[in-house]
């Protein structure tokens, strides 16, 4: 008995009679990719889209949330907060020439003047 299980096991390591395709000859496997990055980094904004989202949940403005009303919200928090730099940083320079601060004073300027 020990004899025939031996010459089974054998015949399931011998070469099979038909030919294995080289790996040349088969079609390149695709890497499955991963997409590692979130919603900031496909928006490319400055501003955490997440925390802006999960705020907006548990703010409970409504009963349900949109997946991208964060980036929306991001999106126009960044834009508004830059024109507002901007506008302020134009107003301090015009009060003096050499001025690298930007006072409470210079936004408030930039606001109202806009």
């Amino acid at each position: 008995l020990q004899f025939l299980y031996f010459i089974e096991i054998s015949n399931l390591f011998s070469t099979p009679a038909t030919k294995m395709p080289t790996p040349s000859k088969r079609a390149p496997k695709k890497a499955a990719k991963k997409s590692g990055a979130g919603k900031q980094a496909k928006s490319q904004l400055i501003f955490p889209t997440g925390r802006i989202s999960s705020l907006l949940r548990k703010g409970r403005y409504s009963k349900r949330v949109s997946g991208s009303s964060g980036v929306y919200l991001a999106a126009v928090l960044e834009y508004l907060t830059a024109e507002l730099l901007e506008l302020s940083v134009k107003a301090a320079q015009q009060k003096k020439k050499d001025n690298r601060r930007i006072t409470p004073r210079a936004i408030t300027l930039a606001v109202r003047c806009d």
